[in-house]
């Protein structure tokens, strides 16, 4: 593929942000062990497997991190975004971390799609992240933050989750 190309397919790709397959990934044995033991026993050991979907946006666990959903494009059987998050409906808070885009792929509007699906599925909440950002990101987060409530601010979990 020629950069146009790529850019092409990434705008498109943006563009179909909405069209989300869906896997829960809900393990109720592990996460009564979980509770039961107070999160000491039922750890997940090695990285479990993500299925991809055949659908242009997914809607998974997330591979890094306990409790975590990832949200990832693909392009050509590619993941070419991802960006991991965390919602707590009683706190009316979401966070999000670690977007990543493929380079060739970046500044097509990817991310921005990815996370204007995730406020849009969840009109309630304020959107924070765990951590602070790298100077050469700030822009990336001031972009993506404006008008977003909370936008994208760094601001730690509530006692209702955990970081994973």
């Amino acid at each position: 593929m020629t950069i146009d190309d790529n850019r092409n397919a990434a705008l498109e790709l943006a563009g179909q942000a909405h069209e989300v397959g869906r896997i829960s990934g809900r393990e109720p044995w592990r996460e009564v062990l979980q509770w039961i033991s107070g999160r000491r026993l039922g750890r997940r050991r090695g990285w479990p497997v993500v299925p991809r979907l055949d659908t242009p946006w997914q809607d998974t666990v997330s591979p890094e991190r306990d409790g975590w959903r990832m949200r990832a494009a693909n392009l050509n059987g590619n993941s070419v975004f991802a960006v991991d998050y965390r919602i707590c409906s009683r706190c009316h808070l979401g966070w999000v971390e670690h977007p990543y885009t493929e380079p060739p792929y970046e500044r097509c509007g990817l991310a921005s799609a990815g996370l204007a699906a995730l406020r849009a599925e969840h009109p309630d909440l304020a959107w924070h992240t765990l951590g602070g950002h790298f100077r050469e990101s700030r822009p990336f987060w001031a972009a993506v933050g404006a008008d977003v409530p909370g936008g994208y601010q760094q601001r730690a979990l509530c006692p209702h989750v955990t970081a994973g």
